[in-house]
């Protein structure tokens, strides 16, 4: 099934991201949608973000509702399902399919924990493993995942299955898991303390789809803790990107939708479930936080990034150096207030995943019950400053 299968007359596929402020994240996420055409040579695909990017979710389905597609196949292009792939792509796609009756719009689930994604995280870990010190036996060194981060436990604790079955499956010394937001702990302060572990080596494997902020900061992270603890060898893998498995992954996705196997696991879903710790979030809306951002962003021409953003764009003194516009966007502190799309607050607010407590266009949720753990947040937070 994962190289392609056919598909009934007058159906398409579309692809849902996250979006990104860095253009090569963007350009990353746009090779994943056309390989997919590759494996699916006559049927229509297309790809839109949520945020920060063009084309837009809704975009992508009016093109091929233009092509004259009846049944469009949407699956989020995201690793796991938290807030994004549970409440907001659903969102807009129930938007777009109340004005557009005459086009069914089915959704499929998320890349998840899937033996393929494994084995393309394995394949990433050797890649960098190759290009180290093989003097350093696999038993002495330690094997650090790090993943996105989210307000979900579920999702967060998805991450730490990833890296028990790599742990396991390629026999590292040790292994931990840690997060680039949100959640804990944190990479720098998770690195601090496996380095007083005695291991070798330190191995540390970005499992992200795609580059970007993110991923810098993860990178940063690493060189951070490196620069202090000489004594170790610490190796940065490469994420996933566009990896054959990948793909395969995605195509088996697709399929499950035809096949009526398109579920989520509500079993854990905070959402649904009384989550120890987030019992407050049951019952909440499924509805979307990033209309205010949708088409925003990209580097302006001008920004010394080139496209690779890193966030430094964050700081206002950053963009008044060298000369970039700070522009405003609707604030996630108070309805109708302003403050720039590069402001700390509201990327670290973004991070956070708009669920704490904040009033965003009257829309309510429950804190993160975490948010001052002294490995989480609050040290992002402070890391800025």
């Amino acid at each position: 099934m994962a190289e392609g299968f056919s598909l009934p007359p007058n159906t398409g596929i579309m692809i849902c991201g996250h979006g990104s402020r860095n253009q090569n994240a963007a350009r990353e996420f746009s090779k994943l949608a056309k390989a997919m055409r590759k494996r699916f040579p006559d049927v229509p695909v297309e790809y839109g973000y949520l945020e920060f990017c063009n084309p837009v979710i809704h975009s992508g389905l009016d093109a091929l509702r233009d092509k004259g597609v009846k049944h469009i196949l949407a699956v989020p292009g995201m690793l796991f399902a938290a807030g994004h792939a549970k409440n907001d792509i659903p969102s807009v796609l129930n938007s777009w399919a109340a004005a557009n009756p005459d086009v069914e719009v089915s959704y499929g689930r998320e890349l998840g924990v899937d033996l393929k994604m494994i084995r393309a995280a394995g394949e990433r870990i050797e890649e960098a493993l190759k290009k180290a010190d093989d003097t350093v036996p696999l038993s002495e060194t330690m094997l650090v995942v790090v993943g996105r981060g989210s307000s979900d436990p579920d999702a967060n604790s998805n991450v730490t299955k990833i890296t028990r079955m790599l742990w396991e499956g390629m026999g590292f010394g040790w292994a931990e898991t840690a997060y680039s937001g949100v959640t804990f702990p944190l990479v720098e302060p998770a690195l601090d303390h496996i380095s007083r572990l005695g291991y070798r080596r330190v191995i540390v494997f970005p499992y992200f789809l795609f580059t970007g902020v993110l991923v810098k900061r993860i990178y940063s992270g690493v060189d951070a803790v490196a620069g202090r603890k000489k004594d170790i060898e610490f190796i940065k893998a490469g994420y996933l990107n566009d990896h054959r498995l990948v793909l395969d992954t995605l195509a088996d996705r697709v399929g499950e939708i035809l096949d009526g196997k398109a579920l989520m696991n509500c079993q854990m879903c905070k959402y649904r479930e009384q989550v120890l710790g987030f019992e407050a979030d049951v019952g909440a809306a499924q509805e979307s936080h990033h209309h205010h951002v949708e088409g925003v962003g990209g580097a302006p021409e001008n920004c010394p990034c080139n496209g690779d953003c890193d966030g430094s764009c964050r700081d206002e003194a950053f963009c008044k150096k060298h000369g970039l516009e700070w522009t405003p966007v609707h604030s996630h502190s108070s309805p109708g207030s302003l403050e720039p799309v590069g402001h700390s607050h509201h990327e670290y607010e973004h991070e956070r995943e708009h669920e704490h407590g904040h009033d965003h266009h009257h829309h309510h949720h429950a804190p993160y019950p975490h948010a001052d753990h002294p490995l989480g947040p609050k040290t992002l937070e402070k890391g800025k400053s």
